[in-house]
């Protein structure tokens, strides 16, 4: 297999990077004893038979699908369930980009955002939509606005993560969902300090000049490190990041993991594709002004040949580069991901 075939596969990829972005999957668990099977797919609302669910269960997948996702899967729980064990060991052997537990009640977000986390940590780009969920993860939003009324109802935040599910679901990466309108709502309980609310890591709703919105696109994110900077904390960095990730594991995966020797020749193709790929997401995804470029990550393949008793001490980056180790690839770089117009400054001098 030589370039062509690689290069071909990431080109489609960022063709239709935006959108696969903006078409994703929105994942629910719902208890619900109406009937007897236990996974449903949808790729569009008419396709909702009325009578499998309650009233209630039925809305919730309806809020899901306002905000224009490509799919919405649901598994049933029973209403008797002690916990979410079932459903979640079942969705993690599916492909979903955003889950809600609509209802989920306060003693078992935790445990969620326990598997959450742990699914992420084993290299899914799973995310999830939790209520008053104080993770400190970039992979889990904490969803924390109440008295959401939309007609002749009135959402807690936990009854609402669906709706916030299908919004992020549905959203292009060309945009944030910093103030994002919710036209069908007509009240919220208002944040007393919204500002202080985001900074602790809240996604919260406010109102604004007559109309219900999104303050600002956060994860519950936090804490920062060097390595997990507080760009991490914005949920269109984190969905670029994602994006990234899978489609250059999928076309590693598909097209290289057991096909192709591993010679720096042969991974110098792989690495000019990926940067190919990575240069066509400049001013959607990526900040044109970055490096945005790949590489053999020289320290991580000096370090496996001293790991296994190889004295590199003596030998150039470039030897090193050129010197593969057994199966592995080892890649890294620099890359800028862009974000969206938030914040002005505008001084008028006189």
């Amino acid at each position: 297999m030589g370039l062509p075939i690689i290069d071909f596969i990431f080109k489609s990829l960022a063709v239709s990077a935006i959108t696969r972005s903006a078409r994703g999957v929105v994942a629910l668990i719902l208890r619900d004893a109406t009937d007897t099977p236990t996974f449903y797919s949808y790729n569009d609302v008419t396709e909702v038979v009325s009578e499998d669910w309650t009233a209630t269960n039925l809305q919730y997948i309806k809020d899901a699908f306002l905000g224009s996702p490509n799919k919405v899967i649901v598994v049933r729980g029973a209403a008797a369930d002690i916990d979410y064990t079932t459903q979640l060991g079942t969705l993690a052997l599916k492909k979903w980009d955003w889950m809600a537990i609509p209802g989920i009640a306060v003693e078992d977000v935790a445990d969620v955002s326990v598997w959450l986390i742990a699914r992420r940590a084993a290299k899914k780009t799973f995310k999830a939509v939790l209520p008053n969920s104080v993770s400190d993860h970039e992979g889990i939003v904490n969803f924390a606005t109440a008295g959401i009324v939309v007609g002749a109802n009135t959402y807690t935040a936990s009854q609402y993560t669906a709706r916030i599910a299908g919004i992020l679901s549905g959203l292009s990466l060309t945009r944030s969902a910093t103030y994002f309108i919710l036209p069908e709502v007509e009240g919220i309980t208002e944040s007393a300090e919204p500002d202080d609310d985001i900074d602790a890591g809240k996604l919260i709703l406010i109102s604004q000049n007559g109309v219900i919105k999104i303050g600002r696109g956060v994860n519950s994110l936090t804490t920062t490190t060097v390595s997990k900077s507080k760009v991490f904390k914005k949920i269109k960095i984190v969905e670029g990041i994602d994006l990234i990730k899978s489609d250059v594991s999928k076309a590693f995966a598909d097209e290289y993991v057991g096909k192709v020797v591993n010679i720096y020749d042969n991974q110098v193709l792989f690495i000019t594709a990926v940067n190919s790929y990575l240069r066509s997401l400049e001013g959607d995804v990526l900040d044109p002004k970055g490096e945005n470029t790949v590489g053999v990550n020289v320290t991580a393949q000096r370090a496996a040949w001293e790991g296994v008793g190889t004295d590199t001490t003596e030998m150039t980056d470039q030897e090193i580069k050129e010197k593969a180790f057994e199966s592995n690839v080892f890649l890294g770089g620099n890359l800028k991901f862009a974000d969206a117009m938030e914040d002005l400054s505008f001084e008028i001098a006189m």
